[in-house]
């Protein structure tokens, strides 16, 4: 198996001076393709921030990550967003689904955002590979809580 994401060292701080909170406090961790992970703790313990930081939408204060053996430090704003797009999904507790468009189209507005080639067959694919293959056309008003996660 290789590598797919280390974090050496991470802290993350907000604020400044003496209202400064460090949030993160040091966490190493590596993980192999495959892998499954959990990251655990009580309510204001970092789990969010290390998420954040982790899916490239918040840099550490100090600290290294590492996504598919690349220091993201190097990157550029453009650079991280082209990478989170092409390596990273999310599965938020909140939907962010829009209510207009319908499954499929909801699966496919991301791909069409990274220029991805055959947008339609792939959410068409991506939708049957986790049971709502007969969901394509349905609006986010009518899906049920498990259904939206899976879209």
């Amino acid at each position: 198996m290789s590598e797919i994401l280390r974090l050496d060292r991470v802290r993350k701080t907000i604020g400044e001076g003496e209202g400064a909170t460090e949030i993160v406090k040091g966490v190493s961790l590596a993980v192999e393709s495959g892998e499954f992970i959990a990251i655990m703790g009580s309510s204001g313990s970092g789990k969010s921030t290390i998420l954040n930081i982790i899916g490239l939408l918040d840099p550490p204060t100090s600290g290294s990550v590492s996504l598919m053996g690349r220091d993201v430090s190097t990157l550029d704003e453009a650079g991280t967003a082209r990478l989170r797009s092409r390596a990273i999904g999310f599965v938020f507790q909140h939907f962010h689904l829009l209510p207009y468009l319908t499954a499929a189209q909801n699966v496919m507005l991301p791909l069409q955002y990274a220029k991805a080639q055959g947008a339609a067959p792939k959410a068409r694919t991506l939708l049957e590979r986790v049971g709502l293959g007969h969901r394509l056309h349905t609006h986010p008003a009518t899906l049920s809580g498990g259904e939206k996660q899976r879209v």
